[in-house]
C-alpha cells in the first residue's frame, strides 16, 4: 500500500477563517479520544500527518489537509470529554457546528464511535442532527483491533439497527487504524465522492 500525498492547508478557529477551495470535503468527527488522527493517519499511511495525543481534546481548531488533490479532510475538534474547561468544550461544539451549516464543499462527515462501547448520548445527538439537516454521513466504528470478529459483528449489527431508518447514513463500517481493517472500502468509498 502506497502513502497518499497529504498536506496540512491551515487550522480555522474562526468561522472566517475557513478555506476556500475546489474540492469536496470529508469531515471527520466523533467524541474526544475516539481515535480520529490515528484514523486520518491511517488513510494517508503517514505515522504523523494528524497529531495523536494521549490527553484527550488535543485538537482545538478544524485542522484542514489537502488529500492527493482530490479532498479536503477537516480534522473536527472532539465533541464530550476534553482536558480543558466547559467555556472551551462549548466553543468548539459551536465551530463544528458552524462548520456543518456552511460549508459548501461539505459531502460526507465521518461519525466516528468507539466500536469498545455502546453509543453514548452525545454520539446519537450528533447522528439525529446529521440525518435531521440532511447531511450525508458514515458511522466508521474505531479500535476493532481490541475486539473479537464475534463482538464487532455485534456491535456493527446495534448500530446498523439504529440507524436503519436513517436516510442519509451511508454504512456501518468496522475499522482499525492498527490492522488496516476498513480501510480499502472507507477509500473506495472517498473515491466515489472525488467523481
Amino acid at each position: 500500500m502506497l502513502t497518499m500525498n497529504a498536506e496540512f492547508m491551515l487550522g480555522a478557529a474562526d468561522k472566517s477563517q475557513f478555506p476556500h477551495h475546489k474540492y469536496p470535503e470529508i469531515a471527520f468527527t466523533g467524541r474526544s479520544n475516539v481515535g480520529k488522527s490515528s484514523l486520518l493517519n491511517s488513510i494517508v499511511l503517514r505515522k504523523n500527518l494528524a497529531h495523536i495525543s494521549s490527553t484527550p481534546g488535543k485538537t482545538q481548531q478544524i485542522n484542514f489537509f489537502n488529500v492527493e488533490e482530490k479532498w479536503v479532510f477537516a480534522d473536527m475538534p472532539g465533541f464530550g470529554y476534553a482536558s480543558t474547561g466547559k467555556e472551551n468544550r462549548e466553543k468548539w461544539r459551536k465551530l463544528n457546528f458552524e462548520y456543518f451549516e456552511s460549508s459548501e464543499n461539505l459531502r460526507l462527515i465521518i461519525a466516528l464511535i468507539d466500536s469498545r462501547h455502546d453509543p453514548m448520548s452525545t454520539d446519537l445527538a450528533l447522528i439525529e442532527w446529521y440525518e435531521d439537516h440532511k447531511k450525508d454521513f458514515l458511522i466508521v466504528l474505531t479500535k476493532c483491533d481490541k475486539l473479537k470478529p464475534t463482538a464487532i459483528a455485534s456491535r456493527q449489527k446495534q448500530l446498523e439497527h439504529l440507524v436503519h431508518k436513517c436516510s442519509f447514513c451511508r454504512e456501518v463500517l468496522p475499522y482499525s487504524s492498527m490492522s488496516g481493517l476498513g480501510r480499502n472500502q472507507l477509500i473506495g468509498i472517498l473515491k466515489k465522492i472525488s467523481l
